[in-house]
């Protein structure tokens, strides 16, 4: 009980804890590392977008890189945001290196 005690007392001294919980604070933002690999993608999977949807975009399908290979994501909707268009994800070679840029909202 003691070990407990002083283990809560010195995490909120550092501030691990003093925050959490706080009113107001946003959560912290987190980045994902960029993942090279060594092989690019398999060829592109047809796949028939279906008809328009008031509102929404159309994600297409793409590969990500799971468990140490390409694994194909089905295409999906995502709610429209006005002013922005859907960039579609992307494998880049990077000197025999590959590594994916995700699909994000862009400016036209």
């Amino acid at each position: 009980m003691i070990v407990k005690k002083a283990l809560l007392a010195a995490l909120i001294a550092t501030g691990a804890i003093g925050t959490i919980g706080a009113a107001g604070m946003a959560p912290a933002t987190v980045q994902a590392a960029t993942v090279y690999v060594q092989s690019g993608p398999p060829p592109m999977r047809e796949e028939v977008m279906p008809g328009p949807r008031r509102g929404y975009a159309w994600v297409p399908g793409h590969y990500e890189w799971r468990g140490h290979r390409h694994v194909w994501m089905r295409g999906y909707w995502v709610r429209e945001r006005r002013g922005y268009v859907w960039v579609p994800h992307r494998w880049v070679d990077d000197g025999g290196r590959w590594h994916q840029e995700p699909g994000h909202w862009g400016r036209p």
